[in-house]
């Protein structure tokens, strides 16, 4: 009866997958047991995705097992995963836009009534799985289109529920979310696990793992270095467990000789339709960070300093003489550099090779310094380090932390004087987080004035010499980089002390 009661939904055992020759996926073992909701982390390219596609049949396994409720199964498509009581959530929606939400969620097996689709039926049926879930602020008969992305990350959610799975893989789905959005993700995951789902959790979010997984795996370079109860660890054993360097590695310190100059940027009054009352500055050699709830204006003012949504009204002044920017080109011409959210859509151009993609800005703006720029790249690919076959490789092939590393090296062609960094280490592995923050340290050492927008309090107050507090479009305060997550909160909320992100 014991072994019956201990008996895992989920057992992997020997997992392996190469391709082309190259193993990503090395013996892999994992347990995953009914009401757990259990952690797989590692840096990018360590192997979680892999074995999460072997999992839900994306991909098929050259060795090992996979055995659900003691059976073993062999899935050749997400279809017989689902059938079987395995679902996953991508962190790339799989929506039709068109659709309504009901439609989106029965998709494929829609509820009959003789020859036709029974939409009395597929509306309540809708309707009865959202309220399990405690979701009120969606109708099933709305338009995916129209919904939010936090949104839709639910209907994802609801759809894998609605197979009535025992097993719910979720890769990083807090990676668009922000506030109370990822509050209500929270919610749903800790009812799925009262229900008795057993949940695979994938995040790069250290303060996601320990807040909602009873137990953590970590991959590295294919390989599972270990599995430890949540609560047996903390973040720097993690840390370690996963890079093999101590977390006090995560935020360097400045560079010896970084000194705060001039006044690079100043902003006096600024507002627009978004923003109001701006008024700020930027000093060489110095970092500020931006900090704020989801909606407070934390993109828009970068946006309105980029010239993407100007300013109409206030003053700027950059380097000494009047800023006047109403489109990026201009930006760009004064050397103004913003590294965007979402580098797939805005940062990068994914069909096209790294080197195409470095000298993407240079060869639009700066064509004349296209050829001495070349001859620079592979010395910043170096310093960054960056992981791929050759400057030819599209960018599309590379990991999440190495297509940042190109978003950054496209913007180091300019040679910006000022750098306007929005959520720069979203979605990407501990290891290249640190990459990006060496990088940062370096440009201030040599002069640059850089503002960073994060949703990451950790990473506002780690990396930067001051932090300004955003709330409904305008700079609420102001505090040192030594005060407490509890003082930014209070000042990004008038009052409250929510997390951010």
């Amino acid at each position: 009866m014991d072994k019956e009661v201990n008996q895992p939904v989920l057992r992997v055992t020997g997992l392996t997958k190469a391709f082309f020759g190259v193993q990503v996926l090395k013996d892999a073992h994992l347990e995953l047991h009914a009401g757990e909701v259990h952690g797989l982390v590692g840096e990018n390219g360590a192997g979680k995705s892999t074995l999460m596609k072997l999992l839900a049949g994306v991909y098929q396994r050259d060795a090992g097992t996979i055995e659900i409720n003691g059976e073993e199964v062999d899935f050749h498509h997400p279809t017989q995963a689902q059938k079987a009581g395995l679902s996953t959530v991508f962190q790339e929606f799989n929506l039709l836009p068109d659709r309504t939400v009901a439609e989106n969620i029965y998709l494929g097996r829609e509820p009959r009534r003789g020859p036709l689709v029974d939409r009395k039926a597929m509306q309540s049926n809708t309707a009865e799985l959202l309220a399990q879930l405690g979701i009120t602020s969606i109708e099933p008969s709305t338009e995916v289109r129209s919904l939010s992305v936090a949104q839709q990350q639910i209907v994802e959610i609801a759809k894998a529920v609605s197979y009535d799975a025992q097993i719910i893989s979720m890769d990083e789905p807090t990676a668009a979310l922000a506030g109370p959005e990822v509050d209500l993700l929270y919610a749903i995951i800790r009812r799925l696990k009262e229900r008795g789902t057993a949940i695979l959790y994938v995040s790069h979010r250290l303060k996601e793992i320990f807040d909602l997984c009873d137990t953590i795996t970590v991959l590295k370079d294919g390989e599972i270095v270990g599995t430890q109860p949540a609560s047996s660890m903390d973040d720097a054993a993690l840390v370690r467990m996963m890079v093999g360097r101590p977390i006090s590695a995560f935020f360097p310190e400045k560079l010896p000789g970084t000194e705060r100059g001039k006044a690079l940027l100043t902003i006096d009054d600024g507002g627009n339709h978004q923003l109001d009352s701006i008024s700020l500055s930027l000093h060489a050699g110095e970092i500020v960070g931006v900090a704020g709830l989801q909606g407070s204006g934390r993109t828009e003012l970068v946006e309105a300093i980029f010239g993407a949504q100007p300013f109409t009204r206030g003053r700027m002044e950059l380097d000494g003489s009047p800023y006047e920017v109403s489109s990026p080109r201009q930006a760009i011409r004064r050397r103004v550099a913003l590294i965007t959210e979402d580098r797939k859509s805005q940062g990068l151009s994914l069909n096209q090779s790294i080197l195409d993609n470095a000298l993407g800005v240079i060869r639009s703006v700066f064509p004349q310094k296209t050829s001495t720029a070349r001859a620079g790249v592979p010395g910043v690919f170096s310093s960054l380090e960056v992981v791929a076959r050759d400057l030819d490789q599209e960018v599309q092939y590379l990991s999440g932390g190495n297509q940042q590393k190109v978003v950054l090296a496209k913007w180091l062609a300019i040679d910006p004087q000022i750098v306007l960094l929005d959520e720069p280490t979203r979605g990407i592995d501990v290891g290249a987080k640190v990459a990006v923050y060496n990088l940062m340290r370096s440009l201030a050492a040599e002069g640059k004035a850089i503002l960073m927008v994060s949703s990451e309090l950790p990473e506002v107050l780690g990396m930067s010499d001051r932090v300004v507090v955003m709330r409904d479009g305008r700079i609420a305060g102001e505090v040192a980089p030594h005060s407490t997550e509890e003082q930014v909160l209070q000042l990004a909320t008038g009052a409250r002390t929510e997390a951010l992100s």
